[in-house]
């Protein structure tokens, strides 16, 4: 008994984050309480606690509800059940990651602890504070936690098979999240390619690593294969998970749609060559720096390229890229070497994409500052909500409406881009779309139309910003519903009595 008492000790105090780390892990819990209160309001978040709810009940993921992501992201909203508990696992989840990234930047540096703070405190930071919409469930906050792990794994433990397959596995779990995460195996192999000198034998090392990489990627994935085509639902899934986020790369230009691929995909051809240029570059110069600095800067390089895919200018996107920054920024201000001039370059790089791309961003300060002047009674919860989106207490209102006149069971179709209706009253539509962006880009307003008078949803709400849908007011005549209520301009239609539904 003593000995395995001897044995735990000597494993926390081995493992125990020291006091500054504590206090950063404290910090970015205090930071992500405001998130707690937030009301439901963003649109992926409520699409993913839509399809979460669709699981609760029973209904298969992307041939019963549809989204183009993989799995991951709706299994945790089926999990939390509710935006509190999403809004607590991410929080959790921040925690972990901050600390898996501590411990990669020992692996990278060690006994650099000032680098460490620094590094430390500017990931915890960026990815907790609304700038990069660190204050919402998004996927990209779960694709680094197992990415950086991976990584640890990789540079930190003997290349052993079990290793390799492990860190090809922990890969996998990020693209189930969301397919960009794939751009991060590159790196590690590109790692091993450069630090190699290209040498014969070391070369046949880095492509059997590379399989068993492979292999561990590959059971996740094919796990999942197998899981929807046993339920009947592989090739939607397939579809809407894979091959539509491939038509997503082009579909911010939709003007591009009808030129040639090399014309249409030609600024994504132009980053693939500034990637192969970075590549070149480390290539050349590998031996006047260090390894460690090879390997960020790969990480840099390869994680903007995933930013950029759907050239979309979203902030969270960036989030993938702020691991590699938050190190190159820790060495531009405790680093003594050459490598602190030399991290001007990739920084650039970094800053230049945002300011290309036009990306929006989210000031932090007025976020908190809602929440103090919230909490103090400064504002009642109604100014509160509204300052997140003007619509929100009207989508508040509509759900309170449909929760009192509706029974359990019966589905309603909300027109317009406003999942959190759904999302609010727990209720999910007759169709498997959830959000009129979904309809106008995989389907059409004439099929919904038809489905629609199929299948008479109990509710069907209308949006007045929603796109134009003139066929619904042929099945709300033809299928008699009547207009029961109108709430700040959004006409709420009930299916008449004696008409049947469909449960």
């Amino acid at each position: 008994m003593n000995k395995l008492w001897t044995k735990i000790h000597s494993f926390l105090h081995k493992y125990e984050p020291p006091g500054w780390v504590l206090t950063v892990l404290f910090i970015v819990l205090i930071l992500r309480i405001p998130s707690f209160f937030e009301p439901y309001y963003y649109g992926d978040e409520m699409v993913y606690l839509t399809l979460g709810q669709g699981i609760r009940q029973g209904i298969p993921l992307y041939s019963g509800l549809y989204d183009n992501k993989p799995p991951l992201i709706y299994i945790l909203a089926a999990i939390s059940g509710n935006l509190f508990w999403f809004k607590a696992i991410l929080a959790f989840w921040a925690l972990a990651t901050t600390i898996i990234f501590w411990k990669l930047s020992e692996a990278l540096f060690p006994k650099r602890q000032n680098l460490h703070k620094v590094a430390t405190l500017v990931f915890a930071l960026s990815t907790t504070i609304p700038l990069f919409e660190g204050n919402i469930v998004n996927a990209e906050l779960f694709i680094i936690g197992p990415t950086m792990l991976a990584f640890l794994l990789l540079l930190s433990k003997n290349l052993s098979p079990k290793n390799l397959i492990i860190s090809g596995f922990l890969f996998s779990i990020s693209a189930l999240f969301k397919i960009p995460a794939i751009f991060d195996i590159p790196v590690i192999i590109f790692y091993w390619i450069l630090t190699s000198n290209l040498q014969k034998e070391k070369l046949k090392e880095v492509f059997k690593n590379s399989l068993y990489l492979a292999t561990g990627f590959a059971v996740p994935i094919a796990l999942t294969f197998i899981w929807y085509l046993a339920r009947g639902a592989f090739k939607e899934y397939f579809v809407a998970a894979y091959l539509q986020n491939i038509g997503y790369l082009s579909s911010f230009r939709p003007g591009d749609i009808q030129k040639t691929f090399l014309v249409r995909n030609g600024p994504l051809l132009v980053r693939a060559v500034v990637v192969a240029i970075g590549i070149v570059i480390l290539y050349l110069k590998r031996n006047k720096i260090s390894k460690h600095f090879v390997f960020i800067s790969l990480w840099l390089i390869f994680s903007l390229f995933a930013a950029t895919l759907s050239e979309r200018p979203y902030p969270h996107y960036l989030i993938q890229v702020i691991p590699a920054v938050s190190l190159f920024f820790a060495i531009l201000f405790t680093d003594k070497t050459i490598e602190q001039s030399l991290t001007v370059i990739p920084l650039a790089l970094f800053f230049f994409v945002p300011v290309y791309f036009k990306f929006y961003y989210y000031p932090s300060v007025p976020y908190y500052l809602r929440f103090i002047n919230f909490s103090l009674g400064k504002i009642n919860q109604a100014q509160y909500f509204n300052q997140f989106d003007g619509n929100t207490i009207r989508n508040y209102k509509i759900a309170k409406f449909l929760l009192m006149s509706s029974k359990k069971e019966e589905k309603i179709f909300v027109w317009g881009d406003s999942p959190v209706i759904y999302a609010l009253t727990r209720k999910l539509p007759p169709v498997k779309y959830v959000a009129a962006y979904h309809i106008v880009d995989y389907s059409s307003t004439k099929s919904l139309a038809i489905e629609l008078s199929t299948k008479n949803p109990a509710f069907i709400i209308l949006l007045p910003d929603a796109p134009a849908f003139p066929e619904v007011f042929q099945v709300l005549k033809n299928n008699r519903y009547i207009l029961i209520e109108t709430i700040d301009r959004a006409q709420i239609w009930k299916l008449a009595p004696g008409s049947t539904t469909q449960r």
